[in-house]
This record gives C-alpha cells, sequence and structure tokens, in this order.
C-alpha cells in the first residue's frame, strides 16, 4: 500500500519474491480507485501495511484485498508492522464499542492469515482470541536489546507502567541490564501521573524507558518527569510503534531527553531499530504455513 514501498521491497528481497505497489486515486468526492501493475494470477499475495491512522487506510486496504482477489490471486494475506485498535479491548462504561473486537472481524473477513510485530495485548489473552485467522506476531525485544548493548553505556531500564512490564523485561533479557516497571494513574487520554521514582542504583545509571506504543506520549512524558524528580539522569526513550499523534513527539523532547529512538514498524523520524529480517522471517512462515496449497501437498 502507498508509504509501505520501502518495508515491501525490503522483505521480497529477503525471502526472494516479487513485489508490485498499488497506485491510489481519489476522486474529488473522496471516493477511491485501486491499480495494481503485476500479475497476480494464482500468486500468494501478501499486502503490506502498517496500520496507524488506521480510519484513513482501512476502506483502501479491504479494496485493496478484493482487488487481489478479483486478479485472481490465490491467497491474500496482510503484513502489517502495526496493528491498530489493540487497546481498546473491553467496554469500560454502558454502550462503548469493544472497536478491537470489530477491527479484526473486519480484518478475518478479508484475509487469509496476518504477520504483525508486539501488538498490543493486555486483556485480549492472544490473536488469536479475537483474529480467526492464523496470526504470526513478531517480538521486537531482541532487536531492542541488541541497540541498547551497542548504543547505551551502564543501561537501567524502566517500563512506564504496568502494561509494558511483559516489553521492558524481555528487552532486559536480551540487554542485560537491570529493570523496574512504574505505577501509572491515567485520568483522560492526555492526563497521566506515574509513581515518583526514587531508586539509588539509577542515578549511577542510564535510564532507558521502553514502551510498546507511543501515541499523545503522555505515559513517557510522566515517567520522564518521575526520573527527572528522583534526581536520574536524563533518560533514553525507546518505543516499538512510534505514532506519535500531534505534537506528541515535540512535546516529549521538550521534557530535555537524551534520545527518543523507534523500530521501523511507523515510518518516523526517530526509527533508529529495523525489523526488516523479522518480518521477513515471520512472512516467510507464514506463507510456508498457511499456503493452502502447501498445506494440501502436505509441505512443511
Amino acid at each position: 500500500m502507498p508509504g509501505n514501498e520501502r518495508t515491501s521491497a525490503a522483505i521480497a528481497r529477503a525471502i526472494g519474491c516479487e513485489s508490485a505497489g498499488i497506485a491510489l486515486h481519489r476522486f474529488p468526492d473522496g471516493e477511491s480507485s485501486l491499480t495494481v501493475a503485476a500479475d497476480l494470477a494464482d500468486k500468494d499475495v501478501a499486502i503490506v501495511c502498517t496500520l496507524d491512522r488506521p480510519d484513513e487506510k482501512l476502506v483502501t486496504l479491504l479494496f485493496a484485498a478484493e482487488l487481489a482477489r478479483d486478479l485472481g490471486a490465490a491467497s491474500v494475506g496482510l503484513i502489517a508492522p502495526y496493528l491498530a485498535y489493540m487497546r481498546q479491548d473491553m467496554r469500560f462504561n454502558n454502550g462503548e464499542s469493544v472497536t478491537a473486537r470489530y477491527f479484526a472481524r473486519l480484518i478475518s473477513r478479508s484475509f487469509e492469515w496476518l504477520v504483525t510485530v508486539d501488538p498490543h495485548l493486555h486483556r485480549i489473552a492472544s490473536l488469536e482470541s479475537v483474529y480467526t485467522i492464523p496470526a504470526e506476531a513478531v517480538r521486537a525485544a531482541p532487536a531492542i536489546g541488541t541497540w541498547i548493548r551497542v548504543h547505551v553505556e551502564n543501561p537501567f531500564l524502566i517500563g512506564p507502567d504496568s502494561e509494558s512490564r511483559q516489553w521492558v523485561s524481555e528487552v532486559a533479557q536480551y540487554a542485560n541490564a537491570p529493570f523496574l516497571v512504574l505505577d501509572k494513574v491515567r485520568s483522560g487520554d492526555l492526563n497521566v501521573s506515574v509513581s515518583v521514582l526514587n531508586s539509588p542504583s539509577l542515578k549511577q545509571c542510564t535510564p532507558v524507558i521502553v514502551d510498546d506504543i507511543a501515541s499523545t506520549a503522555g505515559t513517557l512524558i510522566a515517567a520522564v518527569h518521575a526520573i527527572s524528580t528522583g534526581g536520574g539522569a536524563k533518560p533514553v526513550c525507546i518505543v516499538i510503534h512510534a505514532v506519535f499523534a500531534g505534537d506528541a513527539f515535540a512535546s516529549l523532547k521538550a521534557t530535555g531527553v537524551d534520545q527518543v529512538v523507534s523500530c521501523n514498524t511507523v515510518t518516523h523520524e526517530s526509527n533508529a531499530i529495523a525489523l526488516d529480517r523479522e518480518l521477513a522471517n515471520a512472512t516467510d512462515q507464514a506463507l510456508k504455513r498457511f499456503n493452502p496449497r502447501r498445506r494440501d501437498a502436505g509441505a512443511d
């Protein structure tokens, strides 16, 4: 899909397959038309589309899947490095929508398999509990841990809230570094506070805040303030998915952080950790595992 050409080409090179772009035309009335300049007849097609700003992308993504089938594709899978609508996973108040499940149903109806990177699994136990198609989740922790070992001296990892524990604890293993997790209180989309951090050992280390998604950056900003209040050094902030809505990135940098780093699941100036190889490996496995003809033939 438009905007995903670099990732698509990298995956195609790694697994040795063809790649093609989807041309998108928007009419004056807001409707869209898609064109693929490639022969898709009897091909296993993987559509690459990271799903930040999902409401802008969803209709054309679903059209792309239908177009691939209309052009004779044998199967259609989705590579979505960032998978949206995973945080609205329960009904907190009467009448609220559980969009994580609704979005999963839409994607599951249009694709035969899914590859993504570290979906936000909190109250949802696994992708398969909401998606009815086979799904592969790439883990970013090894790549992040390697980056920390190479670029950060004497790191001390910090998870800004309880939800981040699953990521920061795994990254800490690969970085061979200690970690702790803060307590967070959220009183709205933009209002977040975390416990003040008073750890004597932290003052002799480089604080590294690790989280999966930066959207408003409110949680990261609160964690930076907690470290500063506790007398810690300027932290490095690492996120897997750099969504950064509005002026969130500028607001985070204005706190005086040493550096903001992200994986390349969402194109952003902070991208420093590439997951192309990991996505290619997962895609290759998905094609081997979920290819209907391979499966029917008994291939591994």
